[in-house]
């Protein structure tokens, strides 16, 4: 049997770097044959088996013909006679369309290898604009391989692709997938560059995109405008190796600075109701998992009052808590903290490694947790004033907790 490793695992084994999964590509088979070798049939829109032992995904050589409009407008084509240039022919990056055999030696019809050295994308072939998940995916590969630019020609075919509104036909579940992915790589800004640079982001994410050139507040260096401090904050996440849910939440956190009026945000404050609203709507509109659309939604709505924690009443600090439900979900205030002190430590200028606030809303939050609601409530004659009564004793207990510490450090 004629089988190839090819994509991913070529290219990142010459890069040196650790290969996780390996697809094969098989040549002069059919599905009887395969079957007849004792590999089971996975693939539903073309023939993909698996391996009776690696249960690795073996593909059967194939070209493809666009028949319709966005990524699912495809024919595909299988046969014995379909060559491996051919089914290389179809792929999206050159560097993705190497294939080795199991002695070593490779076969690179398009110049991959070269463009590896080169640390170039460039697309295969014009087919690359038949399929606007290309442009996501080259964005996501962007946010993972930071050394790489994109060929002068595929960010132009990629412009021309968003013209011909061809990323108007991603379906939602798609672009949450790319954009989380990339989300999760080394330098997730490069992703968001890559996007806007080619015009996709205003079409994905039209309410990122309007970020752009909107000023800081005088305070927050405005010398960066909101865009990009929004870029830096998603890559100091990426750095403190945060998870989907607070780089999500990162990514949407200013969203309101975009369309709030002025009258309503004197100097860009105030618009955080508006930024919890689009949120919201992003994360629904993508579907984002529940966990990542309430973390964005939470610290949209409250990141500005957490960094201000040292002039808060008690009073105050209780509402939040209590409106954050912290009590019940503590990881997740955990990570609504760790998402507002990426937004403090990504304005630029220098900075200390940990965000002063964080300490302070833990202590608070110990206080506030360690008051016996149980036993309050046991002991209330009038059960209508259990909530006032809890409430009370936790603005009480970190009222104590403020006037015995000393000031975090």
């Amino acid at each position: 049997m004629q089988a190839y490793v090819v994509g991913g695992a070529v290219r990142d084994a010459l890069l040196g770097l650790e290969v996780k999964d390996r697809d094969w590509v098989v040549v002069g088979e059919t599905p009887a044959t395969m079957l007849a070798r004792g590999f089971r049939p996975v693939g539903k829109d073309f023939p993909v088996f698996l391996h009776p032992d690696t249960h690795e995904e073996y593909a059967l050589a194939r070209t493809e013909r666009k028949s319709g409009p966005g990524y699912t407008g495809f024919v595909c084509h299988t046969a014995p006679d379909v060559t491996l240039e051919q089914d290389l022919l179809r792929r999206d990056l050159t560097i993705n369309a190497i294939a080795r055999d199991d002695e070593g030696r490779l076969t690179d019809p398009y110049g991959g290898v070269d463009d590896l050295h080169a640390r170039v994308f460039r697309h295969v072939s014009p087919a690359f604009a038949e399929d606007p998940v290309r442009i996501l995916r080259i964005a996501r590969f962007a946010a993972r391989f930071a050394a790489f630019t994109i060929a002068p020609e595929t960010l132009a075919l990629m412009r021309r692709m968003v013209e011909a509104g061809e990323v108007d036909h991603l379906v939602p579940e798609r672009v949450w997938q790319e954009i989380a992915r990339g989300l999760m790589e080394a330098t997730p800004s490069r992703m968001i560059r890559v996007l806007r640079d080619c015009g996709a982001l205003a079409r994905i994410l039209p309410e990122l995109d309007r970020l752009f050139g909107v000023p800081q507040p005088p305070q927050h260096h405005p010398e960066i405008d909101t865009g990009e401090h929004v870029l830096m904050v998603i890559d100091c996440a990426a750095q403190r190796t945060q998870p989907l849910a607070v780089r999500w939440a990162c990514l949407l956190h200013d969203l309101g600075k975009g369309s709030t009026p002025d009258d309503i945000q004197p100097h860009h404050y105030g618009h955080e109701a508006r930024s919890e609203q689009m949120a919201l709507a992003v994360s629904s509109r993508l579907k984002a998992p529940a966990e990542c659309r309430d973390l964005a939604r939470m610290v949209a709505r409250e990141h500005g009052i957490l960094g201000q924690v040292e002039v808060l009443r008690p009073e105050t600090v209780v509402k939040v808590l209590e409106r954050c439900d912290a009590l019940r979900r503590p990881e997740r205030f955990e990570q609504m903290l760790q998402a507002a002190g990426c937004d403090y430590l990504g304005r630029g200028g220098e900075r200390p490694q940990q965000w002063p606030p964080e300490a302070r809303w833990r202590q608070y939050l110990d206080a506030f947790s360690a008051v016996d609601a149980a036993g309050i409530a046991r002991e209330c004659a009038d059960k209508s004033q259990i909530p006032l009564r809890i409430h009370a004793a936790r603005v009480s207990a970190v009222r104590a907790s403020r006037d015995r510490m000393s000031p975090p450090g």
